[in-house]
Protein backbone atom coordinates (compact mmCIF):
# COMPACT_ATOMS: atom_id res chain seq x y z
CA UNK A 1 0.00 0.00 0.00
CA UNK A 2 1.27 3.45 -0.88
CA UNK A 3 1.10 6.17 1.74
CA UNK A 4 0.63 9.84 0.90
CA UNK A 5 2.62 12.93 1.82
CA UNK A 6 0.98 16.35 2.26
CA UNK A 7 0.90 18.23 -1.07
CA UNK A 8 3.39 20.93 -2.03
CA UNK A 9 3.49 23.88 -4.40
CA UNK A 10 5.95 23.59 -7.33
CA UNK A 11 7.97 26.52 -5.93
CA UNK A 12 8.05 25.17 -2.36
CA UNK A 13 10.96 23.34 -0.77
CA UNK A 14 9.53 21.24 2.05
CA UNK A 15 10.74 18.55 4.41
CA UNK A 16 9.21 15.06 4.42
CA UNK A 17 9.78 12.01 6.57
CA UNK A 18 9.69 8.24 6.43
CA UNK A 19 9.28 6.78 9.91
CA UNK A 20 10.91 3.35 10.32
CA UNK A 21 10.95 3.40 14.14
CA UNK A 22 8.12 0.87 14.66
CA UNK A 23 9.74 -1.51 12.14
CA UNK A 24 13.22 -1.49 13.70
CA UNK A 25 14.03 -4.09 16.36
CA UNK A 26 15.28 -2.96 19.79
CA UNK A 27 18.79 -1.56 19.38
CA UNK A 28 18.66 -1.73 15.58
CA UNK A 29 19.54 1.45 13.68
CA UNK A 30 19.53 2.73 10.12
CA UNK A 31 23.08 2.64 8.80
CA UNK A 32 24.65 4.56 5.96
CA UNK A 33 22.72 7.13 3.99
CA UNK A 34 19.18 6.16 2.98
CA UNK A 35 18.48 6.32 -0.75
CA UNK A 36 15.67 8.73 -1.67
CA UNK A 37 14.19 8.29 -5.15
CA UNK A 38 11.84 10.94 -6.50
CA UNK A 39 11.93 11.10 -10.32
CA UNK A 40 10.71 14.51 -11.50
CA UNK A 41 11.44 16.21 -8.16
CA UNK A 42 14.65 17.63 -6.73
CA UNK A 43 15.85 15.78 -3.62
CA UNK A 44 17.64 17.97 -1.04
CA UNK A 45 17.83 21.20 -3.08
CA UNK A 46 19.75 24.25 -1.86
CA UNK A 47 22.40 22.11 -0.11
CA UNK A 48 19.83 20.53 2.22
CA UNK A 49 20.71 17.05 3.47
CA UNK A 50 18.97 13.85 4.49
CA UNK A 51 18.93 13.33 8.26
CA UNK A 52 18.48 10.09 10.20
CA UNK A 53 17.45 10.17 13.87
CA UNK A 54 15.44 7.82 16.09
CA UNK A 55 14.49 5.61 13.15
CA UNK A 56 13.16 8.50 11.08
CA UNK A 57 14.55 9.62 7.71
CA UNK A 58 13.94 13.32 6.99
CA UNK A 59 14.70 14.83 3.59
CA UNK A 60 13.69 17.80 1.43
CA UNK A 61 11.84 17.96 -1.89
CA UNK A 62 11.63 20.80 -4.38
CA UNK A 63 10.20 21.29 -7.84
CA UNK A 64 7.62 19.20 -9.60
CA UNK A 65 4.90 20.11 -12.05
CA UNK A 66 1.55 21.48 -10.84
CA UNK A 67 -1.34 19.01 -10.79
CA UNK A 68 1.00 16.03 -10.95
CA UNK A 69 1.55 13.04 -8.69
CA UNK A 70 4.98 11.63 -7.85
CA UNK A 71 6.07 8.42 -6.17
CA UNK A 72 8.76 9.09 -3.58
CA UNK A 73 10.70 6.09 -2.28
CA UNK A 74 13.12 5.54 0.58
CA UNK A 75 15.45 2.54 0.81
CA UNK A 76 17.31 1.80 4.03
CA UNK A 77 19.79 -0.72 5.35
CA UNK A 78 19.93 -1.49 9.06
CA UNK A 79 22.61 -2.46 11.55
CA UNK A 80 21.08 -5.97 11.50
CA UNK A 81 21.67 -6.22 7.73
CA UNK A 82 18.01 -5.88 6.77
CA UNK A 83 16.98 -3.72 3.80
CA UNK A 84 13.57 -2.33 3.00
CA UNK A 85 11.96 0.18 0.67
CA UNK A 86 8.83 2.26 1.22
CA UNK A 87 6.94 4.49 -1.19
CA UNK A 88 4.67 7.47 -0.62
CA UNK A 89 2.77 9.52 -3.16
CA UNK A 90 3.20 13.29 -3.34
CA UNK A 91 0.78 15.63 -5.09
CA UNK A 92 2.20 18.86 -6.45
CA UNK A 93 -0.45 21.56 -6.76
CA UNK A 94 -0.33 25.32 -7.24
CA UNK A 95 -1.39 27.02 -4.03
Amino acid sequence: MTNAFPPKDPAAILDYEFDWSAWLADGETITGTPVIEAPGLTVNPDAKTTQVASGKVTFWLGGGEAESFYDVACKVTTSAGRTDRRTAQLRVAAR
